[in-house]
């Protein structure tokens, strides 16, 4: 789990294709490798790899062929510049929203309106079918980073609002019009828009109801 609070841009060394369709990803994690160790989670640009082994400030992540498929990672090359952000830990702030690291699909740059106090990106997601997933005011995730839908459209298109800090501390500031970019939708409008479409279709109604949990004693 992640907060989408961005910790460090960190940089692509190789990007290697391995037997069976999968990749093997270098990165230089800078300070953010002293600690990592096999096993523990990092968000790539909003994609939650898992640490293979570590040699200095280089860490090595095994991408399997489903996330190649559905994020930007697969296009990666040396030099490129990555989001960052290490696995939330029990007790820490929760300063952004809860990001899994599931990427859900990508969505290209159309329009990027920069201002001294703010600016605006404008995206059109690659795959319409996410735009239920998306309201006005809600959170969303792009390549790692937690922001907050400015506007939206049934067509696919979003926008946030960015204000300097976001476009200095991520790669986000980096981004043409035509760029891509990864997309998670807020996990709880997921699970609220799955009920009702079941609950839509005509499946089983749910038996937790208002009075078996007053059985339970809640």
């Amino acid at each position: 789990m992640f907060t989408g609070l961005i910790e460090r841009v960190g940089g692509v060394v190789a990007l290697a294709p391995q037997p069976g369709g999968g990749a093997r990803l270098s990165l230089d994690l800078g300070p953010l490798a002293q600690d990592a160790k096999p096993g523990d989670s990092v968000s790539v640009d909003g994609c939650c790899l898992t640490v293979v082994s570590r040699r200095g400030a280089e860490v090595v992540f095994d991408v399997v062929p489903e996330s190649l498929r559905r994020t930007t990672v697969g296009s990666l090359k040396p030099g490129d510049r990555v989001n960052l952000e290490r696995a939330l830990l029990p007790g820490q702030r929760l300063g952004g929203h809860f990001v899994q690291g599931h990427v859900d699909g990508t969505a290209v740059v159309t329009k990027t309106v920069p201002g001294e106090g703010w600016a605006e990106w404008r995206f059109a997601l690659d795959d319409a079918a996410l735009a239920p997933q998306l309201v006005e005011k809600g959170s969303i995730a792009v390549d790692g980073i937690s922001l907050t839908v400015a506007g939206c459209d049934d067509a696919g298109g979003f926008w946030v609002a960015l204000i300097p800090e976001t476009l200095a501390r991520t790669t986000l500031g980096r981004k043409a019009p035509g760029a891509r970019v990864n997309v998670e939708t807020d996990i709880l409008g997921k699970y609220v828009l799955a009920f009702l479409e079941r609950k839509a279709a005509g499946a089983a109604p749910s038996r937790i109801t208002e009075e078996w949990l007053k059985e339970l004693g809640y």
